[in-house]
Order: C-alpha cells, then sequence, then structure tokens
C-alpha cells in the first residue's frame, strides 16, 4: 500500500455518493456505481474533504467518489469541468470509430486494488496527487486519502467518450475483407481474444489465397496468382497471421466487444437527457459545430417519432470517423488532396450457395478477374462456404444510369460472367462508389479538436487492403494520446503528433494503393482493354465532341465502342494459334511470373512503417532513409529498433522460480540460481504491452548498468505521472565471459527468450544491438527511443526522453 497523508479541506469540492449491498460477505458492485467510479476517480487535480463522516451498518458499504468534471489537461483548462461534457465523442460507427471507443474505454480501466486492515478500512490506490477515498464497512469515519507514492497497480481513468452513427442499422455490405499483420490482426489479439475469433470463423486459407484471372468463371483461366508464402505461416515476425474476414462480421464482433464494456445502445428515444458516456446513439446526423469557451457544441438532427429534431452534444475533442464523405471533415472546411475519379464503379452484394459450391470444388479463390466479350468484372468471394460475394463493375455515368442496375438486371450480368445461369442467386445491396486516391491536408484543426481518423482522413484505392488497415492503424496512434491528454499526464500539444505521424504513412499508403491498382490495370491491357482508353474515351463522348450529341445517342456511341474493345476478348482472338492472341497471352504470363499484377499482401509496409518523427526521440546514430518510392511489389519484412518502427516481435516465456524466492545472477554467466526454473505460456514481446494500461515498456538485458537505468526510468516516469514496465530479456542460454551480480528488482518482469533453433538469433540481434542497450517502447507498440550503450546520466537523459515522447518539447 502506498504511504499517504489525509487531503486538504476544500470546500467548493463535489462529491458522489453511491451505495453498495454487500451480501454472503462479498461486495457486490452496482453497475451504475461501477461505471460512475470509472467516470471520477483517477482524474487529478481535486482536493477533498477529510472531515466527511457516513453513519453506516456494518450491512451497507458507502463509497465516496470525487466528482471530476470534463476534460483533464496539462497545462491550462482548456474545457470547462461539467459532466455533460463528453471529452471525446467519435462520428463513425465503422471499424475504425469503434475500436477507438473499445480502446479509449480500456486504457487506463479503473483496477480496484482493496486491502482489508484491521480497521476494516479498504484502500483505493490512485496516481501521485490524486485523493481516493478511504471504503469504511463499520460506523468508522470515512476520509480521502492523498496518494503520494504510485506503482505499477496504480488506476487510471478510462476515458469518457459515446459514438455517433449517421445510419439507424449497421450496414451488411462487405466492403473491406482483407486484414494485414499488423492491424489490425497484432491489435485484435489484445481485445478479449478477438483475434482468435476472426480466424476462427474466417474461411480456410486455401479457400482464398489465390487471385483467379479468367473468361468466365465457368470458362478458361488466363492465369492465377497465389499471395500466401511459406513465411506467411511461421509466425516468425508477426505472432498472427493475415485474415480474410468481411468488414460487417468484423464490426459485429467489435459491438460484442463495447458491449462487454457495458456500452448502450440508443436512437432518438433518449432524446430529453445528455449523452453519457459508453453510449452508442443511432440516427444521429451530424447538422454543424460550434467552437465554444469551454468545449465542443454539436447540433445533430434525430428521427423521434416520424420528425426530424436538433439536439445539442458538449464535447471536448470531437474525432471523425465517418467515412470517405466525412460530415466533419466538411464541417471543419479540410480539404482533401490527390487523385480523385479514379474510377466510377457499382458494388452488387449477392448470395449463391450454388456458386459457392462449384468454386470450393473447381477453382477457390478470393478475387476472380472475369473478361469476356459481354462483361468485365471482379468478383470478390467473400465467403465461398456461405456463399457470400460482392460483384465490382465498371460503371459510366451520365449515359449508364444506376437505376438501371436492378436485381434483375444484376442477376442477367452476374450469369455472363458465372457463363451459365445459377440455380439460386438473392441480390441483397447494390450501391454505386467511386474511387479516389486522396489524403486531408490535415489531419487536427480547430486547436486539436477537431480530429480525423480512417478514410475521413484518407480514401484509397482497394487494392492491397490498405483503407481500414490504415484506418486501425490511425486508431491505435491516436487512442493512448487521447487518453494521455485526458488524464493529464500529457498536454493538449501531444495531439500534434498524430498528424505528424500518420499523415506520411497515409501519403505513403495512398501512393502504393495507387501503384498496386495501376498493377492490376496491367492485365486488361495486356488484353488489349486498357482502362485508360476507356476512360478517355468516355470522357470525350460526356465532355469532348461527344458531348453535341443527344443523351440517348451517348450511351449508344460509349456502349458500341466499348463493345468493339470487349470482341478482343473471343476466343478467335485470344488463343495461342493467333499472333496477337499469343503475343498478348504470353506477355499476361510474364506479368503473373514477375509479379507486376495486383498484389495482396505487403509485409514491409504492414510491418515495418516507421515514424521519422513525432512522439519520439530520433536516434542521433541512425542515417534517414533514402525515400522510398512505392512500387506495387511485395518485400520482406526487416525488424528494427529505430526510433518510430514497430516493436520486432519475439518468442518469450516469463520467467519465475520454483521456490518462489527471487531470480538471481551467477557470477560470469547469465544462468538461473538455485531452483528449477518455471517457464509459463510462449508469448510474444508486443504481449509486455497491455491494451488497458496507459504504460510505457523499458526493455533492458541483465546487466547492471541497465539495472541501474530501469530504477532511474521508474523514478523519472514518478515525476511526469507515467506508467512504466521494465522489462528484462534473457538469453536463451547462457552469456559466458559477462561479469555482472546486479540485485534483482522486484517490480521487474522477468522474460526469456524462446528460440525453435540455436542458429536463430538473439533479441539484441534481432535489434541489431549490443546487450548494454535499451529500448523505450510505447502504449502503440513503436519505439520511442533507444540507447545502444550505458548513458553517463541516466536521470537526465530519462528526463529529456519523456518530455519530447509526452509532447513537451518546444
Amino acid at each position: 500500500m502506498a504511504a499517504g497523508r489525509y487531503g486538504e479541506e476544500d470546500s467548493n469540492a463535489d462529491y458522489e455518493v453511491s451505495e453498495f449491498n454487500r451480501f454472503n460477505n462479498n461486495i457486490s458492485l452496482n453497475m451504475n456505481l461501477f461505471r460512475a467510479i470509472n467516470r471520477n476517480v483517477g482524474h487529478g487535480g481535486v482536493k477533498c474533504s477529510n472531515t466527511t463522516k457516513v453513519d453506516g451498518k456494518r450491512s451497507k458499504l458507502w463509497m465516496f467518489c470525487m466528482h471530476n468534471k470534463g476534460l483533464s489537461t496539462r497545462p491550462g483548462e482548456q474545457f470547462q469541468k461539467d459532466d455533460t461534457i463528453l471529452p471525446v465523442l467519435i462520428v463513425g460507427a465503422g471499424p475504425v470509430g469503434l475500436l477507438l471507443s473499445i480502446l479509449l474505454t480500456k486504457l487506463g480501466k479503473s483496477v480496484f486494488i482493496w486491502e482489508q486492515k484491521q480497521t476494516e478500512l479498504l484502500y483505493l490506490l490512485g496516481h501521485p496527487g490524486h485523493l481516493v477515498p478511504f471504503l469504511s464497512l463499520s460506523n468508522s469515519p470515512l476520509h480521502f486519502f492523498h496518494v503520494i507514492e504510485t506503482s505499477a497497480n496504480a488506476i487510471q481513468s478510462s476515458v469518457r467518450c459515446a459514438v455517433l452513427e449517421k445510419s439507424t442499422t449497421f450496414s451488411r455490405h462487405p466492403q473491406a475483407h482483407f486484414i494485414n499483420n499488423r492491424f489490425p490482426s497484432q491489435v485484435f489479439r489484445k481485445l478479449d481474444g478477438l483475434a482468435d475469433e476472426i480466424q476462427q470463423f474466417q474461411p480456410p486459407v486455401d479457400l482464398w489465397r489465390k487471385f483467379i484471372y479468367c473468361t468466365s468463371l465457368s470458362g478458361s483461366i488466363l492465369g492465377s496468382v497465389d499471395h500466401m508464402q511459406p513465411q506467411d505461416f511461421e509466425q516468425v515476425v508477426s505472432p498472427v497471421t493475415v485474415a480474410h474476414f468481411s468488414q460487417y462480421k468484423l464490426s459485429e464482433r467489435l459491438l460484442n466487444k463495447l458491449k462487454t464494456l457495458n456500452f448502450r445502445f440508443h436512437e432518438g428515444n433518449k432524446f430529453d437527457r445528455h449523452v453519457e458516456e459508453r453510449e452508442i446513439l443511432m440516427g444521429h446526423e451530424v447538422l454543424s459545430f460550434i467552437m465554444t469557451e469551454n468545449c465542443v457544441n454539436v447540433t445533430c438532427s434525430v428521427d423521434k417519432d416520424g420528425q426530424k429534431l436538433k439536439r445539442d452534444i458538449q464535447c471536448g475533442i470531437l474525432v471523425g470517423t465517418d467515412g470517405a464523405g466525412s460530415t466533419v471533415r466538411k464541417l471543419a472546411g479540410i480539404a482533401m488532396e490527390g487523385e480523385r475519379d479514379l474510377q466510377k464503379l457499382v458494388s452488387v452484394h449477392f448470395v449463391s450457395r450454388d456458386l459457392g459450391r462449384y468454386l470450393l470444388k473447381e477453382r477457390p479463390g478470393m478475387l476472380f478477374f472475369i473478361f469476356n466479350t459481354e462483361a468485365i468484372g471482379v468478383l470478390v468471394a467473400h465467403d465461398l462456404q456461405q456463399g457470400e460475394f460482392v460483384l465490382q463493375v465498371p460503371y459510366y455515368p451520365p449515359q449508364q444510369k444506376f437505376e438501371e442496375f436492378t436485381p434483375k438486371m444484376c442477376e442477367q450480368l452476374i450469369f455472363t460472367l458465372v457463363g451459365h445461369e445459377l440455380e439460386d442467386i438473392t441480390v441483397i445491396d447494390v450501391k454505386p462508389w467511386v474511387m479516389h486516391a486522396e489524403v486531408a491536408d490535415k489531419f487536427l484543426s480547430c486547436n486539436n479538436q477537431i480530429i480525423l481518423a480512417g478514410d475521413a482522413a484518407h480514401r484509397f484505392p482497394p487494392a492491397g487492403g490498405f483503407g481500414m488497415n490504415t484506418g486501425i492503424q490511425d486508431a491505435h496512434n491516436l487512442a493512448w494520446k487521447l487518453a494521455a491528454v485526458v488524464n493529464g499526464i500529457a498536454p493538449v500539444t501531444l495531439l500534434n503528433t498524430y498528424e505528424t505521424e500518420r499523415r506520411p504513412i497515409a501519403l505513403f499508403n495512398t501512393a502504393l494503393s495507387v501503384e498496386n491498382f495501376r498493377a492490376a490495370m496491367e492485365v486488361p491491357a495486356a488484353l488489349g482493354l486498357d482502362p485508360t482508353i476507356a476512360n478517355s474515351v468516355h470522357k470525350l463522348v460526356t465532355d469532348g465532341l461527344g458531348s453535341i450529341l443527344p443523351s440517348g445517342l451517348q450511351r449508344v456511341v460509349l456502349d458500341g465502342i466499348f463493345s468493339i474493345g470487349r470482341a478482343q476478348l473471343s476466343q478467335t482472338v485470344l488463343n495461342e494459334r493467333n499472333p496477337i492472341g499469343s503475343l498478348r497471352l504470353a506477355r499476361l504470363k510474364r506479368i503473373f511470373e514477375e509479379g507486376k499484377s495486383l498484389q495482396l499482401q505487403f509485409p514491409a509496409e504492414d510491418l515495418g512503417f516507421r515514424y521519422v518523427e513525432g512522439a519520439l526521440v530520433s536516434d542521433r546514430t541512425v542515417i534517414q532513409d533514402t525515400e522510398y518510392a512505392p512500387t506495387g511489389r511485395r518485400r520482406d519484412y526487416v525488424p528494427s529498433s529505430e526510433p518510430g518502427s514497430r516493436l520486432p516481435h519475439m518468442k518469450i516465456r516469463s520467467l519465475s522460480n520454483v521456490s518462489g524466492e527471487s531470480v538471481q545472477f551467477r557470477t560470469s554467466t547469465f544462468e538461473l540460481d538455485s531452483g528449477s526454473p518455471v517457464h509459463c505460456k510462449v508469448m510474444s514481446t508486443l504481449d509486455l504491452l497491455q491494451v488497458d494500461k496507459l504504460e510505457f515498456l523499458l526493455i533492458i538485458a541483465p546487466v547492471k548498468s541497465s539495472y541501474d537505468l530501469g530504477r532511474t526510468m521508474l523514478e523519472v516516469a514518478k515525476k511526469f505521472n507515467a506508467l512504466v514496465k521494465v522489462c528484462v530479456i534473457w538469453p536463451e542460454k547462457t552469456a559466458n565471459g559477462v561479469n555482472v551480480t546486479p540485485p534483482l528488482v522486484d517490480s521487474f518482469t522477468n522474460v526469456v527468450e524462446v528460440k525453435s533453433s540455436r542458429e536463430l538469433p538473439s533479441w539484441w540481434d534481432v535489434c541489431q544491438m549490443n546487450d548494454r542497450g535499451a529500448i523505450l517502447v510505447r502504449p502503440d507498440e513503436h519505439i520511442a527511443w533507444r540507447a545502444r550503450s550505458a548513458i553517463s546520466d541516466p536521470m537526465a537523459e530519462m528526463e529529456r526522453v519523456f518530455t519530447v515522447v509526452l509532447g513537451n518539447k518546444a
């Protein structure tokens, strides 16, 4: 138990009093009170009276909680402290918005640590300088306790947030479907088994590892590409593998996780009260917002009993995760930069178990690129076993009208691309969409109180699946920074690093998506169907010479030109005996063999992207990277410990001693002293950071100078009101010739490398460092700082590091 003293009396302090019932010698926590505790405990700067008393019986447990209002910031009070003002309001309940709300709620989730004393008092630990209550089970006076020391078990407050969603229901249109190694797979594995659920319920990998190019689903195969390589299954560079899982299914599971966090779902029926934390408000369309002295006032339109009514919601920070057509972005006046209208398409979501069975048996795959004389399209097999598909077909308005894509017309189009009619088919949804490659010119606005994330901040071609995955990266980067600001650990200026770090990644991923999209266009171009020519023809008909023609005649001209183009796909032309067809087929084969077609996996970009500047301390020993221009080709990931990089993955096990005694060092080796070591289950270095703690991680080797650094780090962390875990990574085998005898530090975590082969590199080899170095990792698993050797003045260096990383640098 941390030492402490009573708080000073403050007649202006506010309190909430809530009652718990105790029965069967156990404490039953009322959920409403739990939410109140989660909301109020852990905010700093409130001094409470030490004279308050509660006259209660032993059958009752009374609790006083600090009543803290609004967003706690440092320095200064930017937002009025008022419980009706949510610190964070998220607009958009897609995967990015849902994940952000989960992370904000879990980060610093209040964990109650009770110690019963002879006086029957229960203590609640908190952060230094924070006042927390004594809990009395008797008639003893109840006082507030001022914590002046902290520990790894100190309480942090979760971030109070709510979500607004324009729609009244969640879409079941599959949309995105590929989950890469970095995000969200590695994040989801920490969300109560979500990654395991995805792996369990996704289709078997052999059913989706290929892209197939054909004249129809039952016709000739022009070529296929297998996008899975042996190393993709070995879990050497990542503890998880990629997944093929529809976006709506992912959203359903994220919603289930929110329900376990006591989120509640409402429409317009709770109109007569202010919005509370842990609510998802459906049917709430944002109309406007204004910046006041204390908050962001958001005006929404809500359908109540058939009438459109307006309601105002106050928040400290407004986060727009509301998709490519983001209302928040438009209201903030934030422009998009890049290439617009790369292609217009119609997306047809349908189900056919007949087609699923056929493809399972004859040619399983994820994407089917279909080229024939009657139609061209791309079929996405979301789930062959369930027969769920999405067909993407080019769309050329205004000559082609979206209204023409009726369910019946779509069925006939599907039959044409399949090559025969299907026994069963149900068209579920048809929608048009436009492919862009744009990034917002800024991700922050209005003194960092308006923030964009996900498709609201960047919209890519779907090639490579970067859209949702990049948005998940945004949420992971933003969550810990919002939590640090709201909890008063960092100033609002820390949020500047969100844009500094994430916008360059969005720009790079945009360029990579465009290159991959262009690679996809190489295939029809090789077949004599250059998409750029088709777009030029459409532009000429719409805006050029053809614009003088009546709209009906424009349609006839356009259809005629496209029909002539597709004629090159006839069997008469496209065969080995035809000189032109033979050349085209040979060119197509080279494209596939050289990896110049559409790619699915980009390990170097998924796992190896690095923040060059931001909430990190640049490594003076690193020569800045030569700017890498994306090519659309797959590159292997090389682990790195450079600041800004993702923490490398390595298998480890927790290390303890059977006798329960401390792990000691031998004089000249790293072997364990007395007692047989007990090894817990194998985990990843990424598991050393938890999703429910706003915690930094210092990784060191069992070397005395590094132990001294670890102790210094913990002292400095207290000054900055930050949590730090110090982890000692032991080598798998003895390290002869190293003479160290540091005493064990109880608060350090000890783990040991797990290697399937002695030839595999050690942890420090993976990091390209020696064991005199140290690595500081942020809550989002990116490296904030490293030292390659012992530090002459650890205290000064650690203070400098935390000053920079927490956004205090000038």
